[in-house]
């Protein structure tokens, strides 16, 4: 029988590979600003908006890669591997289709994708350069990140981090290659950092495809895309469709966050992509454990062992509470190094020291609930109470607030940031709530 340090060492072992898979996104993302802050303000907040389009994506395929971990961790605990595959074939269907619309838009009106978010003609010119060639990386991505999703559903995350290790190591290197002009290469600035997202995205895919080849376990089949399963389709949907929207909901929220900003003027841009990467960095810990507990409990759950479920994610709980305070202090502790290594002018460097307390106790907000609505409650197969919950809270409270305090009343811009930062916990009671009445902790595996 195990003893609770038995499973607290085992839950950290399933969860470090996600840590350091999310210090590694972190470290592109630092990577991109370091860099491109010696090219200039402008080409980093050009950058910063035209990645949102990236990020509403990202959150489109982590919706979609949701309802492949939630089904496949479940009928991992029974050992049915081609339940897994089928599940990923469904998957497959709207990323690869997401993908396909999203480079379309990219390669054909990048000038009214940047005006979403900025009438800065100079950040607008600099942001479809940039468009033009991330357009590619969406098409590898859409595939790879649902094979990754199927990998750490049955337990592979080292894995899954490995071969985002390998692309984001060739991102960064391209990085330095393309924006710095190295071994004979044209200084491409913001073009270059698109440039190598789309190579590294391209490896990544390369890399699943032999992964798969070779693995005993779950493979990439294209095949079963075509394949019609009824009772999966149907559960799929019905687990992955509120996911997707939660989360849909949450990224164009968090974009329209940066566009209203982005309207403030371009400090406020260039101090908010600072404090989102070191945000980032504070967030690893309780966000990797977080996502793991859809796999641990899942399992769990789908071998009916409900009781142990619900005590470990109590444990889940508490890494994450320890975690999300570290990380406050993490925020505060970095702060003066931070503020004395950019490259803003005076506002902007005034708006970025505000920004970086606020977020020092913002981010124990997210790690709650991220653990309970991402990973929690969906390791259970529930993700309708997260989807209504995100959608009251950011388009009924935050956004809504934003607009009015920005456009209306047109608060001071530090006003402005600090609202939209009150949304984490403002939903605290009613996730909390839903967590103590244990009413997410289902089996959702069936016979098909």
């Amino acid at each position: 029988m195990n003893t609770n340090k038995t499973v607290y060492r085992q839950i950290i072992a399933l969860s470090l590979p996600i840590v350091i898979q999310n210090l590694l996104s972190a470290t592109v993302s630092s990577a991109d600003v370091i860099m491109l802050n010696s090219v200039g303000q402008s080409a980093i907040s050009s950058v910063s908006l035209a990645t949102q389009y990236s990020s509403v994506f990202f959150t489109i395929l982590y919706g979609l890669g949701a309802g492949v971990t939630m089904l496949g961790s479940q009928y991992w605990g029974k050992k049915d591997v081609r339940a897994i595959e089928l599940v990923q074939g469904i998957a497959l269907r709207f990323s690869i289709l997401t993908s396909l619309v999203l480079a379309l838009c990219a390669f054909t009106i990048p000038h009214l994708m940047m005006r979403v978010f900025t009438y800065d003609p100079e950040l607008i010119e600099l942001g479809i350069s940039y468009l033009k060639l991330v357009g590619f990386s969406y098409l590898f991505w859409g595939i790879a990140e649902m094979y990754l999703a199927s990998l750490r559903s049955v337990g592979h995350v080292s894995i899954s981090t490995a071969l985002n290790a390998l692309a984001l190591g060739i991102n960064v290197t391209l990085n330095a290659v393309f924006i710095y002009g190295l071994f004979g290469a044209p200084k491409l600035g913001v073009a270059g950092v698109a440039l190598a997202t789309s190579i590294a995205r391209g490896t990544e895919l390369i890399a699943c495809l032999l992964v798969s080849y070779f693995s005993k376990d779950v493979k990439l089949r294209f095949s079963s895309i075509f394949v019609h399963n009824k009772i999966l389709f149907s559960d799929f949907m019905h687990m992955a469709l509120p996911a997707l929207i939660n989360d849909l909901a949450w990224g164009v929220a968090f974009s329209l966050y940066t566009a209203i900003l982005g309207h403030l003027g371009s400090d406020m841009v260039a101090a908010n992509s600072i404090v989102v990467v070191v945000r980032n960095y504070a967030t690893t810990l309780c966000f990797g454990f977080g996502n793991s507990a859809t796999i641990w409990l899942g399992n769990e759950i789908g071998q009916n062992r409900l009781d142990h479920a619900r005590k470990d994610a109590k444990r889940y709980m508490i890494l994450t509470v320890i975690t999300g305070l570290l990380g406050g202090v993490i925020v505060l502790l970095i702060s003066p190094l931070v503020l004395a290594k950019v490259s803003l002018n005076a506002q902007a460097l005034h708006y970025l020291r505000y920004m970086l307390y606020i977020n020092s106790y913002y981010v124990l907000g997210a790690a709650v609930n991220t653990t309970l609505i991402v990973g929690v409650f969906r390791a259970g197969g529930d993700s309708r109470f997260g989807m209504i919950c995100d959608i009251v809270d950011m388009w009924c409270y935050a956004v809504p607030l934003g607009f009015v305090s920005a456009f209306i009343f047109k608060l001071p811009p530090m006003v402005v940031y600090f609202l939209l930062c009150t949304d984490e916990f403002v939903k605290w009671p009613w996730v909390i709530r839903h967590y103590r009445s244990g009413s997410w902790l289902q089996n959702i595996t069936k016979e098909y």
